[in-house]
């Protein structure tokens, strides 16, 4: 009998929602990670028999612990986020977990794949195959599910053409638009991964798993088009090449690139899946792309209902139909010998007499930006000159995250075309700490986009210059420093 699972790849986008599904089913869930604190970000504690276990499947000194009373795992990592080298990464890590399997009592593992061409093939594709053939060396049962573009608020895939019809007039796209694949709501795909545990394999199995539709990308488009109300005008350019596409996904959508680029590959080809087998075993309604837009887009506002954003009101309520799930970003990180106290000192002093600590003139001219727009920016306020509480307003801010010696995070309440947040991360690192200032911004159509790359310059001279002078104002040593954009 199953009863205790491991989930590996627990913070990715099935994990996170499979996670709560297992929970409430009854069973023990360990879920895994790389990041802990991104983890414990989930709410999980809450919930009933759920254990947070960080693991680097590259380094993973801990995993025949971590394997020692599980009866089944859910294979779900993949390495699109690892950056140019994740082929290397997903194999290695697939070995690692190879290998440890050999030695552990699990029962069997579910490995949740990806859809093969006929034709041609891609480094991301062809490292989600690579990764079935190690785990089925490991000599325990596996069950490999292949499939294609997941419909949910999240999925990559998805999330890249939603943001292709919400954020430009005219799409235009690479000849791949034409490609066809059997795209599956998340609904189904949650729903065969659980009635699987209640099968017991003798022997490997190879499983497609689609939608009742087989529609190319310019079709599902379209219908996203219908469902919000938009005309999808699409203009195929075929001498696109996979490399500026990936290049062009860069400045359209705000799913990360490193995952983004590695999604391209795939989508030049027709991806063709054969669901009647997993379906004559587990038999259930499939929603067709229609149905699963329309839950998809019902739920758009849980990317701010979350402990990130503070369960916050005021975002909740700005929070529009529209704008990008996954927020684009900007800042700098810079090391320094000061401690987490004296870095956190300063922070807390943002917006007072000192006002932004860099370049407060570029900080003046958005505030009259704003004004002339009907915003009300040149309203300064601070509760307190010295310390902040969670709901401070500072200036045109809202304090809707604070940890002292380590977390701020506000909410950006000026006009503009998104929603978005400044934060202030301190990292004690053992011989130096991190302190990072960055800006994440989720953009509404258009005007969002062009509003956020209008800004980013200033964005990445103003945050250099501040976390330079907060570690100056510490009397301390700054070290090695970094931009960071997406």
């Amino acid at each position: 009998m199953i009863r205790t699972i491991l989930v590996v790849g627990a913070s990715g986008y099935v994990g996170s929602h499979l996670v709560p599904e297992l929970a409430n089913s009854g069973y023990k869930v360990k879920a895994t990670g790389r990041n802990l604190k991104l983890l414990k970000k989930r709410g999980w504690e809450e919930l009933p028999d759920v254990e947070l276990v960080e693991l680097d499947l590259n380094q993973p000194d801990n995993l025949d612990d971590i394997l020692s009373d599980v009866d089944a795992v859910f294979f779900l990592v993949h390495g699109m986020n690892h950056g140019h080298d994740f082929i290397d990464y997903e194999v290695k890590a697939a070995s690692n977990f190879s290998q440890a399997l050999k030695k552990s009592n699990v029962q069997r593992v579910i490995y949740l794949g990806a859809l093969q061409p006929l034709h041609g093939n891609t480094k991301h594709l062809a490292a989600r195959k690579a990764t079935g053939e190690i785990l089925r060396d490991s000599g325990i049962p596996i069950t490999e599910l292949r499939a294609g573009i997941i419909v949910g608020p999240g999925s990559a895939a998805f999330e890249v053409m939603r943001d292709f019809v919400y954020h430009l007039p005219i799409i235009i796209a690479p000849k791949w638009v034409k490609s066809r694949n059997s795209p599956i709501a998340l609904r189904n795909l949650l729903h065969y991964l659980l009635e699987l545990l209640h099968f017991t394999p003798c022997r490997h199995q190879i499983l497609d798993v689609a939608g009742p539709e087989n529609l190319s990308y310019a079709e599902q488009m379209r219908k996203i088009g219908n469902h919000i109300g938009k005309k999808v005008r699409i203009l195929p350019i075929p001498f696109l090449t996979p490399s500026f596409a990936a290049l062009w996904l860069r400045f359209i959508t705000s799913v990360p690139t490193n995952i983004a680029r590695a999604l391209v590959g795939g989508l030049r080809h027709d991806l063709p899946a054969d669901g009647s087998a997993i379906q004559s075993l587990i038999p259930q309604h499939l929603l067709n792309y229609d149905e699963s837009v329309e839950e998809c887009l019902s739920h758009e506002n849980e990317v701010v209902r979350n402990e990130i954003w503070g369960y916050d009101p005021d975002a909740l309520a700005r929070w529009q139909s529209g704008y990008g799930y996954y927020p684009k970003q900007a800042g700098y990180t810079l090391r320094t010998d000061a401690t987490s106290e004296q870095l956190w000192q300063q922070v807390q002093l943002v917006g007072g007499k000192e006002g932004y600590f860099y370049a407060n003139y570029l900080w003046r001219i958005r505030e009259w930006m704003d004004h002339l727009i009907g915003g009300d920016a040149l309203t300064r306020y601070r509760r307190d000159p010295d310390k902040l509480e969670l709901g401070d307003k500072v200036d045109s801010w809202k304090v809707i995250h604070i940890e002292p010696n380590r977390f701020l995070s506000l909410l950006f309440g000026m006009k503009a075309p998104g929603l978005g947040r400044l934060e202030f991360t301190i990292e004690d690192k053992g011989e130096y700490r991190e302190i990072d200032i960055r800006a994440w911004w989720h953009p509404a159509g258009f005007s969002g986009l062009l509003y956020w790359f209008a800004m980013m310059p200033a964005h990445l001279f103003i945050f250099r210059g501040m976390t330079h002078t907060l570690v100056k104002r510490c009397k301390a040593k700054a070290q090695e420093g970094k931009s960071v954009t997406e």
